[in-house]
């Protein structure tokens, strides 16, 4: 399920997201924690299953498109489709936008595409 980040969960979506490549650094991995609780054109995603917080999409919302910026899945849940959840996820709330992924996430796009549907846009 899908669920909005909120404060209480700032551990848990560091770690997250310090298994994307360009979020090694802490200070880079704070800044882009505080990027997402301040800017209102970006938004964090967890995802849970069962009781526990096993991934992370981030957003940025940029007229008719919505930017994929961060996804990732703890290690021990990966290969279980959860990506693609949290995508089917994304696609349902922003109905009227258009996902397209950023230079980071292009690579779980392309790992993915066969399983997206057609109305989802790939940057090349």
């Amino acid at each position: 399920m899908l669920i909005r980040y909120k404060k209480s969960f700032e551990k848990i979506a560091m770690g997250l997201l310090s298994f994307m490549p360009n979020e090694k650094n802490l200070k880079q991995l704070q800044q882009t924690i505080k990027d997402y609780e301040t800017d209102t054109d970006r938004q964090l995603f967890l995802w849970k299953e069962d009781e526990d917080i096993v991934g992370a999409i981030g957003v940025e919302k940029k007229d008719s498109e919505v930017e994929i910026r961060h996804i990732s899945v703890n290690p021990s849940h990966r290969h279980q489709g959860i990506g693609k959840q949290m995508m089917d996820a994304l696609k349902h709330l922003f109905k009227t936008q258009v996902l397209v992924p950023n230079e980071l996430t292009q690579s779980f796009f392309e790992r993915c595409q066969g399983q997206q549907d057609q109305d989802i846009s790939y940057n090349n």
